[in-house]
């Protein structure tokens, strides 16, 4: 499966792709990180959890 997603992910991330100008997707300077590390420490603290009851 691998060597046949290989070639189609390859045309599909041709520099052709990129884009310039305005565009609605966020950045690093969004505060969108924000809810991304709180949800990643919640995961990682029901992991956490999940991991030592056991």
């Amino acid at each position: 499966m691998f060597r046949l997603a290989t070639p189609a992910l390859m045309l599909m991330s041709t520099p052709v792709l990129a884009h310039s100008g305005p565009h609605m997707h966020p950045h690093a300077n969004d505060p969108m990180w924000i809810q991304l590390l709180v949800g990643t420490l919640v995961v990682a603290a029901l992991g956490y959890l999940v991991w030592t009851r056991q």
